[in-house]
């Protein structure tokens, strides 16, 4: 009861819904779990400090940052033109610049090989003047980029409708030019969304496997990202595997957790 009298009416959720959703809550929970259990805990810190494991988590987070300050520089703009413009051509391009997030990642290797390998469309013309993508490091950061650049661009586009452009109309109206409206008022609006992208497409970033070996392939310390070095240990050490898993859970917890969990949840502190 408020203190004008009135009563204080809350909408629910109905009972019905705790249930599909705790079991949906378990189908994430059971197979984390499950890792946990299976790893070998007295021999934990050998089986994650071999040097070929240490040399892949140092690559993943290296080219996983790298990739993710390119999904800035080129994601930025393309979720503000996508929020803004009202062009048929640029709606159109919207489910293009999309398809990753729905694309076999295998796909969208063979993709990248056929644009930038030695023969490809753009590759062909870069091998002649002496400069190699396939199978470096470089073309690890670009199937990181490649994969991860819609996470980013879908969050910040949603961030950008929301906010809509009141503020920046009335800059502009006071005499404000386009790129200072753009650092003063625009980019503090889209910050928690651009947090959330940002980390959305490194988290993503850190766990890409497929494009990465068909593009980049897996030599030790060049293109042998984490993903890829558990997938070998597979084969070869089953224990090791297992407890790089779930290093690699680890580290993408931390950095969803630690760096998003406030604004992915709408946390109004931002």
């Amino acid at each position: 009861m408020e203190g004008d009298g009135r009563l204080s009416i809350s909408a629910g959720l109905p009972r019905w819904l705790y249930l599909p959703a705790a079991v949906g809550a378990l189908f994430v929970a059971v197979p984390l779990v499950a890792v946990a259990a299976r790893v070998d805990w007295p021999n934990f810190v050998h089986l994650i400090s071999s040097e070929s494991s240490i040399s892949a988590l140092l690559l993943s987070l290296r080219t996983a940052t790298a990739s993710t300050v390119m999904c800035l520089v080129f994601g930025v703009p393309m979720a503000l033109v996508l929020a803004r413009s009202d062009s048929r051509l640029i709606r159109a391009a919207r489910p293009l610049i999309l398809l990753p997030l729905v694309l076999p990642p295998v796909v969208g290797g063979i993709a990248l090989l056929y644009a930038f390998g030695r023969l490809g469309l753009i590759g062909q013309y870069l091998e002649a003047a002496g400069v190699q993508i396939a199978f470096t490091t470089t073309a690890v950061v670009l199937a990181q980029t490649f994969v991860s650049l819609p996470f980013l661009v879908i969050a910040l586009e949603g961030a950008a409708r929301t906010a809509g452009a009141d503020y920046e109309m009335v800059a502009a109206t006071l005499g404000a030019r386009p790129s200072r409206v753009w650092w003063r008022v625009t980019l503090p609006l889209l910050t928690p969304g651009l947090v959330s992208g940002a980390v959305l497409a490194f988290a993503r970033s850190l766990g890409e496997f497929g494009a990465t070996l068909t593009f980049a392939g897996s030599r030790q310390g060049v293109t042998r990202t984490l993903p890829l070095e558990i997938y070998l240990q597979r084969e070869s050490d089953a224990d090791a595997a297992v407890a790089l898993s779930l290093l690699l859970v680890v580290v993408a917890a931390v950095v969803v957790l630690g760096l998003g969990s406030r604004r992915l949840r709408g946390d109004s502190a931002w």
